[in-house]
């Protein structure tokens, strides 16, 4: 079933000589399909075909574009025990998590399915005239949410089903009317052709024009650089590293008519935990965030890697105990080669600097490509003094920081860059006293956790998977739940348009029967 080639619309192609494989981190080898990345001549093609796409697609009704979503969960479901397989030949992630990524982009499918198909989303906005109004009179003025256009989806390397091809990014473009171009992901290109295959089956099904969607090998940086350059391009998603995002952002800022890219990226998810709750909860505490910082070989989002407290004695067994608890768990693989090279690289780059001390760090040997996981710690001086320590290291690695008092706590808070998410840790009744470093930390962050863990995002209306500058260019939206389709739209109004003429969301009978803003009353009601 995985040719190696790309999808331009409906049609496969392989026309250029650059060609690679996936890798198999467990095994350590190659795996055997061969792929060809896009040439400039078939990006040119593919945003082409989604442009003309587009002026069709743009108008598909909320229903049509709802069947057409659940058709894709379906497809994905049906690739069975084939997707399941070469999601974890291309991983080294076991079969369990894949099924619940299955799930999870299946769900996201379906959530977006529900929400057009009720239609409310569009955030109808009717003014009506009064032509009788003194001094000057009103026109009739008519508002709601349209889509951009081609939507650009970049491949994320550790989630190949919820955040790659079919994943959120791409569900909320289609949800929103707008046809979707994946670069694929060259750590898992198969799993991502064996999705590309099943949205283009779906398409086929519902009649959905084609170049609704295309789906472009890539073995480095260059296709996505031509995507993101092209006219015909009108916005961006992206799940990865900084460096990557930011990278994008500039080039869609630099363009003749620059475009919105919504990429998330880095974060450390600072994790404060307040002197009773460590007084009292410490050995529990470190259980729990030895599994959190190891969960998935670390290479979560939201993976742990800082925590905060106040410096004394709770605090040192604390450090003793999470080092203790760390160690007792079996390194695990990641990815790729290149992502574990990457995590030794900056692994060593952060312990190495002055007066880190490393508490925990996996001695024994371990396969190939397996991450040992480490605990480091600093003063709260050093840490404010030395912004290398703020930086991400994507992998099973912590770094715990003994500030001096609340105030030296709230400073580095203050301090740090943009986060997606925080974690308060507290007794009961202890928070209260902490509201400045509660207040600090709700300003760097998209999320507040209270006694929990960062790890896991649930996909839900009220999820926020966003925050501050790095962690995603644009902190007034998310990367997940049915308000990510908020990206790829605009608002829009009609002045003194004649009813007939206009859309079906914003006629006088209100055919679609959904919830509008009507003289700034919410209502059902026609007018």
């Amino acid at each position: 079933m995985i040719t190696g080639k790309n999808y331009i619309g409906n049609k496969q192609s392989a026309s250029g000589d650059k060609t690679y494989r996936t890798f198999n981190p467990q095994l350590n080898v190659e795996n055997t399909p061969v792929f060809t990345e896009a040439t400039p001549e078939e990006i040119d093609e593919a945003v082409t075909l989604a442009s003309y796409a587009f002026k069709t697609f743009r108008n598909t009704s909320g229903e049509k574009k709802a069947t057409f979503l659940n058709a894709i969960a379906d497809e994905i479901l049906a690739l069975d025990d084939v997707l399941i397989q070469t999601y974890c030949s291309e991983t080294g992630l076991p079969e369990g998590r894949a099924k619940g990524e299955r799930g999870r982009t299946v769900g996201q499918l379906r959530s977006f399915a529900d929400l057009v198909k009720e239609g409310s989303w569009v955030e109808a906005a009717i003014d009506t005239a009064q032509p009788e109004r003194q001094p000057m009179p009103r026109s009739d003025i008519r508002k709601m949410l349209v889509p951009l256009g081609p939507v650009v989806v970049f491949g994320a390397s550790n989630f190949p089903l919820a955040y790659s091809t079919a994943g959120g990014d791409t569900a909320a473009a289609f949800a929103a009317g707008c046809p979707v171009l994946v670069k694929s992901h060259p750590m898992h290109a198969g799993t991502g052709e064996l999705v590309a295959s099943a949205i283009l089956k779906a398409a086929e099904k519902i009649g959905m024009p084609n170049g609704v969607f295309s789906n472009l090998n890539s073995s480095g940086i260059e296709v996505g650089q031509q995507l993101v350059k092209h006219p015909g391009v009108k916005a961006v998603g992206f799940t990865g590293s900084i460096r990557g995002g930011r990278a994008l952002y500039d080039i869609a800022a630099q363009r003749e008519e620059p475009i919105p890219v919504f990429a998330e990226m880095g974060s450390v998810n600072p994790v404060i935990i307040l002197p009773e709750a460590l007084k009292n909860r410490q050995k529990d505490l470190a259980k729990t965030y030895a599994g959190s910082i190891t969960l998935g070989t670390g290479q979560f989002c939201t993976n742990p890697g800082l925590l905060l407290a106040i410096k004394g004695e709770n605090l040192s067994n604390f450090i003793q105990n999470l080092s203790n608890e760390i160690l007792k768990i079996e390194p695990a693989v990641m990815l790729h080669p290149n992502i574990i090279s990457a995590y030794e690289s900056n692994k060593q780059k952060a312990i190495s600097q002055p007066e880190i001390t490393v508490t925990a760090n996996y001695e024994s040997a371990v396969k190939t490509n397996y991450a040992k996981q480490t605990v480091a710690t600093v003063s709260g001086k050093t840490f404010l003094e030395n912004s290398t320590l703020h930086q991400e290291v994507f992998g099973p690695y912590s770094i715990v920081v003994q500030c001096e008092n609340a105030e030296e706590l709230e400073t580095i808070i203050s301090k740090l860059e943009g986060q997606l998410t925080g974690t308060l840790i507290a007794d009961a009744g202890e928070a209260s006293k902490y509201s400045k470093v509660i207040a600090a930390l709700q300003n760097r962050v998209g999320r507040v956790i209270f006694n929990g863990v960062p790890t896991g995002v649930e996909v839900c209306p009220s999820m926020v998977h966003g925050g501050p500058y790095p962690s995603s260019t644009d902190s007034r939206f998310t990367a997940v739940g049915i308000h990510a389709i908020k990206r790829w739209v605009r608002p829009f109004s009609y002045q003194d348009w004649p009813n007939s003429l206009l859309p079906n969301e914003l006629k006088n009978e209100n055919p679609l029967q959904i919830s509008r803003l009507i003289n700034n009353k919410q209502t059902k009601s026609g007018i």
